[in-house]
């Protein structure tokens, strides 16, 4: 095989598999949130996901005080 075959080839499985994994990314959210929004749920980031978003900041209840 010459070279550029061979650099086709490997663009070709690079790109298929690169499709192949947006495909089952898509799907995968897309059944979440359907399953999310047939049982009634919030679909906010927090609730699908909970302790993954953290911004560093600690929830705070009670007064805040500005400054």
């Amino acid at each position: 095989m010459k070279n550029t075959s061979k650099i086709t080839l490997a663009l070709a499985v690079i790109g298929t598999a690169a499709i192949v994994v947006y495909a089952a990314r898509t799907i995968k959210s897309k059944r979440r949130l359907i399953k999310v929004s047939d049982e009634g749920y919030e679909t906010a980031a927090d609730i699908l996901y909970p302790g993954k978003i953290s911004n560093g900041k600690e929830l705070h209840y009670g007064p805040v005080i500005p400054g």
